[in-house]
């Protein structure tokens, strides 16, 4: 479609749902972001009704309409009423969000007219032996079609490396990181003694928390292990486990948390819309994934001042800088000593570690600069 520089940029972002996650998070921030510019004119195209998130869109005004996938199978029918749903939206753009978006939107391109396409891709390693043979295929099949994307997005530049080094073309790759609302994420000292309030702990306890679903590249197992290991050394510590995830992993888990012996020292709670109450309860958060791209949540909790503990994993050490604490991954001994580590510096010198966490996120990080950077990556797809 022909785009006339003198009205607006027309982009139609395509996901699977906005349920909670990373990048249904980034994907609203970077809408109603390109919103707010007049250059601009966002929508969302969703496979799947009800998620979580939509009503963060309610007041930037992005119009959101799903396909309504029935099934995994609903294969010839929501093809058809995906093309129907790009053409209605006019696009000069469509952004695909993650491996299936990405490989529909090639598929079906020959049906989508004259438009740019670009990826979206949101992580740096994933252990495909940890999910079904559809996930795998789908991201075997997007390597080769890669190469009929007018522009691939990746968020960390560990993922730039590794799908370069999986054959993607180069010269379609660009790295647009991560950017985190730093007028949202603050520091707030009131939050921080209503949220551990209602954890209903003691004043001295230290809090170390992880957010994120309940996935095997998450390795929650590592995190108990090394909260046993931890509790050795020092009996005021606390744990707080953040996400969702299918019940039969969550009843291991906490299976897991009661043979270490320390199930009374460990929270369970579900994603929250408030998360900014959770970050500023916490005295420490944590990354235990084996496999990242951008970790939003090292983001958002550096940027209310909570200092992080994380593995080598995607860009997470390039995120925390001097701030934090990098550990090799699936070693919970080294998580542990990385904790204790952390707990020492912040009992010298809290207010100094919570200044300089939340300036690298403003610093290298913030929201303006992955819009700008989006903006630029779209203008040329367009192009």
């Amino acid at each position: 479609m022909e785009f006339d520089s003198a009205s607006p940029l027309r982009v139609t972002f395509l996901i699977r749902s906005l349920d909670y996650g990373g990048a249904e998070s980034q994907l609203i921030t970077l809408a109603d972001g390109l919103q707010q510019r007049s250059e601009f004119e966002t929508s969302i195209l969703t496979f799947y009704p009800g998620g979580r998130l939509e009503h963060r869109l309610s007041e930037a005004r992005v119009p959101i309409v799903t396909v309504n996938k029935r099934s995994r199978w609903d294969l010839a029918g929501f093809a058809a009423r995906l093309v129907q749903a790009i053409r209605l939206s006019r696009p000069h753009v469509v952004y695909g969000f993650l491996d299936t978006p990405n490989v529909m939107l090639v598929l079906l391109k020959p049906f989508l007219g004259d438009l740019g396409i670009v990826w979206g891709i949101r992580s740096s390693y994933v252990d495909w032996s940890q999910y079904d043979w559809l996930a795998r295929g789908t991201f075997r099949v997007s390597r080769y079609l890669s190469r009929f994307a007018d522009r691939v997005v990746i968020n960390s530049k560990a993922g730039y490396d590794l799908f370069v080094d999986q054959g993607y073309p180069q010269e379609n790759l660009c790295v647009v990181a991560n950017g985190i609302d730093t007028d949202q994420f603050i520091p707030q000292p009131d939050l921080r003694h209503t949220q551990r309030h209602q954890l209903y702990l003691d004043h001295h306890a230290w809090l170390i928390g992880i957010v994120g679903r309940l996935d095997a590249m998450k390795d929650h197992p590592s995190f108990i292990a090394a909260a046993a290991l931890s509790l050795r050394e020092r009996n005021d510590l606390r744990f707080l486990c953040v996400g969702d995830g299918r019940e039969d992993y969550l009843e291991q888990l906490r299976m897991q948390a009661d043979e270490a012996g320390i199930a009374d020292r460990l929270q369970w709670l579900r994603s929250s819309d408030d998360m900014v109450s959770i970050y500023n309860g916490l005295d420490l958060l944590t990354l235990t994934s084996v496999g990242e791209g951008f970790p939003n949540v090292v983001g958002e909790a550096m940027a209310c001042g909570v200092a992080c503990v994380v593995t080598d994993v995607g860009d997470a050490a390039r995120i925390v800088g001097g701030t934090g604490i990098v550990v090799p991954p699936r070693d919970p001994h080294a998580m542990a000593c990385g904790w204790l580590a952390m707990i020492e510096r912040l009992e010298k010198n809290r207010e100094a570690i919570a200044r300089q966490s939340r300036a690298r996120i403003i610093a290298h990080f913030d929201r303006e600069r992955l819009i700008e950077s989006s903006a630029n990556v779209l203008r040329t797809a367009c192009a």
